[in-house]
């Protein structure tokens, strides 16, 4: 199958703080180890709009987005499937992770825990690269080059492909919550912050059989969400009078005691600090809500972390080893009913990219997409 393909195209280039100019650039020949995609959307993600406030990573001048899905128009000829095995073809669908270097200590020592990678790649987090200006989804095109993982998903329709890599956050934060062995099919479970990860975190918990689940969010419209998502209760922060209140209330919820496992999923220090106070005594938290550095959270180590004996991990990102699961986890999620395609409230053209940052930006909905003509 041929595919006609322009001499150029244009990217969404951030050029400078709260600024985005749109390029046009040749498209580069693809060689025998490379594709190339035409991409279709791209969702916003929280990380982009840190970019595009702060730039804590130093990456101006950027290309961003790596929530995003397109389909292959040009593929070289020593590619034949995808990073599963799974065959694929000039017009499938698919969707990238990170590209973990395979050479660093954590990539070396630490099998199945490339998400720690020292030098990780991310197509839409990589900054100006001169030989491959077609580097994040915010873009018309998108150039995997070899080495890059991605995976075939032409079964999914664009706002489920979009989808996938909040899914496979969540995906990967239960795998580490998993560890602890506290998450069970009876344990009350708690969900701080219902955006788009911990939306997708009670879609992914009600996929594996866990029926009592408490969301916690400031914004009702949310919550509303969560129970329909799988959640059997929805507190508003704003409705208790202090911490003590709410922490009063999930104890209401959970026999007395509170609740057995949390995910912390927002970016607020005030929220990490909350989040202890909710849990019981001899249960586990999994914070996976500081993708950067948005301050420090005030804990205190006699009654929140040893006289609870409370058992904590980490989250980060995700791995490529994540995404079979993240997509098999999708499958039962719309096997299940649950409607994760509510999460997009939000679709603007490519056109409209710095409207749709901004909009994230408000809290005006919850998943903010981009999509290409």
């Amino acid at each position: 199958m041929s595919i006609a393909i322009p001499e150029q195209a244009k990217v969404a280039v951030l050029t400078e703080l709260k600024k985005f100019e749109f390029q046009h650039h040749p498209i580069p020949q693809i060689s025998d180890d490379e594709i190339l995609v035409k991409v279709e959307g791209c969702g916003v993600c929280g990380t982009d709009v840190h970019e595009y406030r702060n730039d804590p990573f130093g990456m101006i001048p950027v290309v961003l987005g790596h929530e995003g899905s397109g389909r292959i128009v040009k593929l070289g000829k020593n590619i034949t499937t995808d990073s599963t095995g799974k065959p694929v073809e000039v017009g499938s669908k698919l969707i990238t992770s990170i590209i973990p270097c395979g050479e660093c200590g954590p990539c070396t020592s630490t099998p199945g825990r490339t998400n720690l990678c020292e030098n990780m790649g991310c197509y839409g987090l990589m900054g100006d690269q001169p030989e491959n200006k077609f580097n994040g989804w915010f873009g018309d095109y998108l150039v995997l080059k070899p080495g890059s993982t991605f995976f075939e998903v032409s079964e999914f329709s664009l706002e489920e492909r979009i989808l996938i890599e909040p899914v496979a956050v969540a995906v990967h934060a239960v795998e580490r919550a998993k560890t602890t062995n506290l998450l069970n099919f009876a344990s009350p479970v708690l969900i701080q912050g219902a955006g788009p990860i911990g939306l997708s975190i009670i879609a992914v918990l009600k996929a594996m059989g866990i029926q009592n689940i408490i969301a916690v969010d400031g914004q009702n419209d949310r919550l509303e969400l969560a129970k329909e998502l799988g959640a059997s209760q929805g507190l508003n922060f704003n409705e208790f009078e202090s911490t003590e209140a709410l922490a009063a209330k999930v104890q209401e919820l959970t026999l007395g005691r509170g609740a057995q496992f949390a995910f912390q999923c927002t970016g607020s220090p005030a929220a990490a600090s909350t989040v202890w106070k909710l849990i019981a005594r001899g249960g586990g938290l999994c914070e996976l809500g500081f993708f950067v550095d948005n301050g420090e959270a005030k804990v205190n180590p006699h009654f929140d972390m040893c006289n609870k004996e409370i058992t904590m991990v980490g989250s980060w990102a995700y791995s490529p080893e994540d995404y079979p699961n993240a997509i098999a986890c999708m499958k039962s999620i719309k096997d299940a009913g649950l409607p994760i395609t509510r999460l997009v409230t939000h679709v603007f053209p490519l056109d409209q990219i710095g409207e749709a940052v901004e909009t994230n930006i408000r809290m005006e909905g919850i998943k903010v997409i981009t999509v290409n003509e």
